[in-house]
């Protein structure tokens, strides 16, 4: 039986996107001359789109802020991991409808 959380999403997906959230975040940190900034700009939006959706779901904010700064802690300093990033584009892109049409919107706005 699946552990139905928040408004629909799993556990183990809120969880998922929470991790790939703080990824995201920790990859926006990465000094323009060590990544590309089309990078650091889709890191930037995606965090930004993760971030507010997941309180739509229903995680609180500072819980949200406390989970995020656990990832960047870990992260943070260390070389941009594409596949990893890969990874959770993939996963975000399938878990959340229009979400990759979204975080791009964002990302070409320039308000991140």
């Amino acid at each position: 039986m699946t552990n139905v959380a928040i408004a629909g999403m799993s556990d183990n997906d809120r969880s998922k996107t929470i991790e790939c959230t703080g990824i995201y975040y920790a990859n926006s940190m990465i000094p323009q001359g060590e990544l590309g900034l089309e990078k650091i700009v889709h890191s930037f939006a995606a965090k930004k789109f993760l971030s507010a959706y997941l309180i739509k779901e229903g995680v609180e904010e500072e819980k949200l802020n406390k989970e995020l700064l656990k990832i960047v802690d870990v992260r943070y300093g260390k070389p941009y991991e594409e596949e990893i990033t890969k990874k959770c584009d993939s996963f975000i892109f399938k878990l959340i409808p229009g979400s990759e049409d979204k975080i791009k919107e964002i990302a070409e706005s320039g308000i991140y």
